[in-house]
């Protein structure tokens, strides 16, 4: 699989790479069509059981379908972009066209962030020049290589350059800037905000995805439907498991809404059930020393800090569930860790957000007082506000932008004939 991924030893190759795929983009017609085909054959390939052991597989297999991204494209480039024409605006026509190369630094712990951000510019008609993280090269080695079956002409693999150096190699990373016309970059505060300060061209469009946390929340009445209560608690568990809670739409906490008739003792039980369940179907492959004392820490600092406070865990860092009260959002822990905190209004939690919660996971009763919740999420800040159990899809906008658009120019053509 590394062949499919170069080793860069010099700001000489990557310059050079960059400069093919820019050739590339510059002379060759490019389908949008062709590329939405190519990509559906692509979702196809990545079944069996070696794939879904991939932590996020079964989203990019839901992302590279033609049924999500049709709606996507129509939406940010207009109806006419997928039949490669163009649309009609007044007395002119726009068609969007790609800005050439674009620069991608995924973060390095989602397992299929590289081939997702390099998807976004593809879908574009631009050149994806990706810095692989050294952790993910043999994961994204397994994904491309389905990619290029699929594409046994290289219309669309050609348009790709993947490699793979330390982070500390401040040379490839500054040649790597240079030579893109636009950048997708994905991580945490440091990383962020250090591939913000290379030297990108003046012209370069930069999209930044950086450090943000989600939150569940759930209203009285849904929680204390005894009916529905396992599928819920599913779903909870379904949102947690993905990612090892290390994505920025994964929930951290969850915050119950106190019920006058009921305490959430039951509740709980049917979420230890869900997370037994989820921890069976889908074991961890491995766990971090560190992530291993983080979570044991949790634990025992939950307990020690406030007597009134609860918890339920098995005797390894497998998963964790602490159960208390309170408005304020927990330092998330991460690995399994869900913090369940009862409260009185909702909408007073949310009121304390700060613009740092990026995904609100809801599963309320009534749809006027969701949307008097969604309401004042998205004056705070929260970019994504969605049911429980689909907080990971795949979608656009993400993170209050559009995935395509800033990465295409959108030509405005007035006819001579008019």
């Amino acid at each position: 699989m590394r062949n499919l991924i170069q080793e860069a030893g010099s700001a000489q190759q990557i310059g050079d790479a960059a400069k093919q795929l820019r050739e590339i983009v510059s002379n060759e017609e490019f389908s949008l069509n062709s590329v939405l085909e190519i990509f559906e054959e692509w979702a196809a390939a990545l079944q069996g059981r070696e794939f879904d052991e991939i932590p996020g597989v079964s989203f990019l297999r839901l992302w590279l379908r033609r049924g999500t991204l049709d709606p996507i494209l129509k939406r940010e480039l207009g109806e006419a972009s997928l039949v490669d024409g163009w649309n009609d605006d007044g007395r002119a026509r726009l068609k969007s066209f790609p800005i050439g190369v674009v620069g991608h630094w995924p973060a390095g712990n989602i397992e299929i962030q590289p081939l997702l951000s390099m998807s976004c510019a593809l879908l574009g008609g631009n050149g994806s020049l990706v810095r692989v993280p050294s952790g993910l090269v043999d994961i994204t080695g397994k994904l491309f290589e389905k990619l290029q079956a699929v594409n046994s002409d290289g219309v669309l693999s050609r348009r790709i350059k993947l490699f793979s150096f330390d982070h500390s190699r401040e040379d490839l990373q500054e040649a790597m800037a240079r030579n893109v016309d636009g950048a997708m970059i994905w991580g945490g505060l440091e990383s962020v905000s250090h591939m913000r300060g290379l030297p990108f061209p003046h012209w370069a469009r930069i999209a930044v995805f950086g450090p943000r946390l989600s939150v569940a929340a759930m209203d009285a009445e849904v929680w204390n439907c005894q009916a529905e209560r396992d599928s819920w608690c599913q779903r909870i568990a379904r949102d947690v498991w993905q990612f090892e809670q290390q994505a920025c739409s994964s929930p951290q906490v969850l915050f119950l809404e106190r019920a006058s008739n009921a305490d959430a003792s039951s509740f709980i039980s049917e979420l230890k059930q869900a997370f037994q369940a989820e921890c069976r179907a889908h074991p961890r492959r491995e766990l971090s020393p560190a992530m291993t004392s983080a979570i044991c820490l949790a634990r025992a600092s939950w307990l020690l800090e406030d007597v009134s406070r609860r918890a339920s865990f098995p005797a390894s860092p497998d998963w964790t569930i602490l159960v208390g009260s309170g408005a304020e959002i927990p330092k998330p822990t991460q690995g399994r860790t869900l913090s369940v905190l009862m409260v009185d209004d909702l909408l007073k939690v949310i009121e304390k957000f700060d613009g740092t919660v990026q995904t609100l996971g809801l599963a309320v009763a009534d749809a006027k007082k969701e949307e008097l919740l969604a309401g004042a999420a998205g004056r705070r800040g929260v970019d994504r506000i969605v049911k429980l159990g689909r907080m990971h899809v795949f979608g656009s906008p993400w993170d209050g932008v559009d995935l395509i658009r800033p990465m295409v120019r959108l030509v405005r053509h007035v006819p001579s004939q008019s």
